[in-house]
C-alpha cells in the first residue's frame, strides 16, 4: 500500500493526544497553525485542556530526539512527523486567508504540491472542514480512533429479545431455574431479556441475565412510594432495578428528553439516602449531583457567589426534579442541602477527590469526553454508586459525537462487567406535548 501523508486538524489532538501515533507507517504533517491552536487550549481545566497539555509534552519529547522542521520518526514501525508552515496563496481566491481551518487546508495543499505522487489526507472531526476540503478536491476523513462504536454497529441498549420454547416461560414463572447456554448468543451481565415463546409471540416473560452459570432473575417491581414514583413502562422498570441494586455500582441511563432518566435517578438516590419513615438506615450518606458545563473549566470563576450559586443555572433541571419529588416543599429541600445530604458539585473540581458512601448522579454525561468521565468514575470510593444519564443524540460539546463521547465509552466498555448496568429508555413520559415534540419536531 502506497505511503500517505496525513494532516491532523487541531480538534483531533484535543480529542486524542496520541492521535499522531495511530496512522502506522504513514507520515504526519503538523501545520504550525495547529500548534498555535493547541496552545490556546492548554490552560483549560477539562479534558480538552488535558489533551492539549499532553499533546504538547509528547511533541516536545519528539523534538528532543530530532528536529520537527526536518522530520522526526514517531516510533518503531511508525512514520515521520514534520512541522510545516502554510502558504495561503495556494487557497482558492474566495477562501478567507486568516481563517484557522483554511490555514490548515493551505498546509495540506502545500504538501500536495511539494510531493505530487503521494496522497495527502486531512483528518478532522469538523464536518464543515471536511465539506470544504471535498469542495476544493482535497481528500479528507473523520477521525475514527476515538469512536468506541465502529462503522454501522448498533449501540448497546441493555435489552434484547430471546426466543425460547413455550414451556420454558411456564417454568420461569413457576420459579424453576432457567439458564441461557453460551452458544445461544452474546449476553452481558445485568442485561434485560424478554423471553418470547416460539409458538406464541404474545407469551413473554421479563428476566435479567447475570452470567451463563447463574439462572435468569425475575425483574423486580420497584415503587418508590415515599417519593410518589413508579415505572410507567418496561424500560423504566429495568432502570429502577439497576438503580436500586447495591451490587451494580455504575449505572448508565440513555434516552431522549422526557423519558424519565433523570427523574428516576434522582428519586432512586433520594430513596436510598433519605429515610422519611424512620424505619431503616439509608444505604448512602449523601446524594451528590453534577453535570458538565459548556463551556467548562475556568468559566465557573466568572460567575458570582458560592459554588451553589455558580452551578445554579446549570443544575436547574435537577432542582426541578427534586422540587417535583418533594411536592414543592422548598423548606425541606433547603434543609437537605444545608445538612449536606444533597450536594451539588462542579465536575471541574471532582478530580483528586475520593467520594465514599454516596449516590452520585452525573447528568448530561454525553457532553463529557472519555478522559473526563474516566476521571470522574475513578473518584468513586467504597459504598458509592454512580449514575450516568444523558442523550447521546443531543451533544453540545463540539469535539464529540454520538460514537466518541464519554457516556458511550462508559456503557460500551463496561458492559462485560457485573458491577455495571445500562438501559436505553425509549418512550417519553414527561407529557403528551413533550413526547410529540421529541417525535415530530
Amino acid at each position: 500500500m502506497a505511503k500517505k501523508s496525513y494532516v491532523l486538524d487541531t480538534n483531533v489532538y484535543l480529542t486524542d493526544a496520541h492521535c499522531f501515533k495511530k496512522f502506522g507507517r504513514n507520515d504526519i504533517i503538523l501545520p504550525i497553525k495547529v500548534l498555535e491552536e493547541i496552545d490556546k487550549h492548554k490552560k483549560r481545566q477539562d479534558g480538552v485542556g488535558a489533551n492539549a497539555r499532553h499533546a504538547i509534552r509528547l511533541l516536545d519529547e519528539l523534538r528532543a530526539r530530532g528536529n520537527l522542521h526536518k522530520g522526526v520518526r514517531i516510533g518503531k514501525g511508525l512514520g515521520i512527523i514534520r512541522a510545516v508552515s502554510s502558504d495561503t496563496s495556494l487557497l482558492p481566491p474566495t477562501m478567507e486567508r486568516r481563517d484557522a481551518d483554511n490555514i490548515i487546508i493551505a498546509a495540506a495543499l502545500g504538501e500536495q504540491k511539494a510531493v505530487p505522487p503521494r496522497k495527502v489526507v486531512i483528518v478532522s472531526l469538523d464536518i464543515n472542514l471536511r465539506v470544504r476540503c471535498d469542495a476544493i478536491g482535497l481528500e479528507c476523513q473523520d477521525y475514527n480512533e476515538n469512536q468506541v462504536i465502529k462503522g454501522k454497529a448498533a449501540f448497546y441498549s441493555g435489552f434484547t429479545k430471546h426466543l425460547v420454547d413455550d414451556e420454558t416461560i411456564d417454568q420461569f414463572y413457576s420459579g424453576e431455574e432457567i439458564f441461557i447456554e453460551q452458544e445461544r448468543g452474546e449476553f452481558f451481565p445485568n442485561q434485560f431479556i424478554m423471553l418470547v415463546s416460539s409458538s406464541n409471540e404474545k407469551k413473554t416473560a421479563l428476566a435479567s441475565f447475570l452470567n451463563h452459570n447463574k439462572p435468569l432473575r425475575r425483574v423486580g417491581e420497584h415503587r418508590l412510594a415515599a417519593w410518589n414514583v413508579q415505572p410507567r413502562n418496561k424500560e423504566q422498570t429495568f432502570a429502577l432495578n439497576l438503580l436500586m441494586d447495591p451490587n451494580i455500582q455504575v449505572v448508565s441511563l440513555v434516552g431522549q428528553a422526557g423519558c424519565g432518566k433523570t427523574l428516576l435517578a434522582v428519586a432512586a438516590g433520594l430513596n436510598q439516602t433519605i429515610d422519611l419513615s424512620g424505619k431503616f438506615n439509608p444505604r448512602y450518606k449523601k446524594l451528590l449531583i453534577s453535570r458538565p458545563i459548556q463551556p467548562m473549566g475556568k468559566d465557573l470563576g466568572y460567575l458570582p457567589g458560592t459554588m451553589e450559586d455558580k452551578m445554579s443555572p446549570w443544575i436547574a433541571p435537577i432542582k426541578d426534579n427534586l422540587q417535583f419529588l418533594m411536592n414543592d416543599d422548598k423548606e425541606a429541600m433547603a434543609l437537605y442541602f444545608s445538612k449536606g445530604i444533597i450536594d451539588i458539585e462542579a465536575i471541574t473540581y471532582i478530580r483528586g477527590r475520593s467520594i465514599s458512601n454516596a449516590f452520585i448522579i452525573i447528568d448530561e454525561a454525553q457532553n463529557l469526553t472519555a478522559h473526563e468521565l474516566k476521571t470522574i468514575i475513578t473518584r468513586v470510593g467504597e459504598n458509592t454508586k454512580i449514575v450516568l444519564t444523558g442523550d447521546i443524540e443531543q451533544i453540545d460539546n463540539i469535539y464529540l459525537d454520538s460514537r466518541s463521547n464519554g457516556l458511550t465509552h462508559a456503557f460500551e466498555r463496561l458492559k462485560p462487567y457485573e458491577l455495571s448496568g445500562h438501559i436505553q429508555l425509549i418512550k417519553g413520559e414527561r407529557s403528551k406535548v413533550a413526547t410529540l415534540a421529541a417525535k415530530v419536531l
